[in-house]
């Protein structure tokens, strides 16, 4: 029987549509239709078995068995078997900053590396120090931080009266000046 979405056994939940075969979710019921074709080995790769959801993507798969790079780029003659990476290759000798933070106006070459910079301000405020406003993305490393202010140093030489605020000092001095690693 269909469901809603026309497509059998699938179901649509709270405004995705469901393959039951993978349990993948989308958004709309053309993605989950185009999806099926994965399902239905209508465009298997014949080198390695592999299944994709258009010709387009079976067409650019197979590139990489046959080594082909048709994509060439105009500055430095790089090549590339896909017309996206070509794209995204070419911000290099632009320049091109497409990927702005909303938050503090950086930009960034590629989506991830913009990713990776919001991290910075979603960990921003969990863990800041008292004594001077630092931000720091766990407690532990906050706690860390919090010795050199207080000029604590927990860690000391069992053979000397030494004594360091990190760990890792303590086993190189070990290590240095009694001649015994940890």
């Amino acid at each position: 029987m269909a469901d809603k979405t026309g497509a059998d056994n699938n179901v649509a939940c709270d405004e995705f549509y469901i393959c039951i075969q993978c349990s993948k979710r989308f958004s709309s019921k053309k993605l989950l239709y185009r999806h099926m074709n994965i399902h239905t080995s209508k465009f298997k790769c014949t080198e390695c078995g592999k299944c994709f959801g258009r010709t387009q993507h079976l067409v650019n798969h197979m590139r990489a068995h046959s080594g082909e790079r048709p994509f060439e780029c105009i500055t430095c003659g790089k090549r590339f078997a896909v017309q996206r990476l070509l794209d995204k290759h070419g911000t290099i000798h632009s320049g091109e900053r497409p990927y702005k933070c909303l938050i503090c106006d950086k930009a960034f070459r590629l989506s991830y590396d913009l990713y990776s910079h919001m991290r910075v301000h979603i960990s921003r405020g969990l863990y800041k120090c008292h004594a001077c406003g630092r931000s720091f993305k766990s407690d532990y490393h906050l706690q860390r931080h919090v010795h050199t202010h207080a000029r604590l140093k927990p860690y000391s030489c069992v053979h000397c009266s030494e004594c360091f605020t990190r760990s890792y000092q303590l086993k190189e001095h070990l290590l240095k000046s009694h001649d015994e690693g940890i």
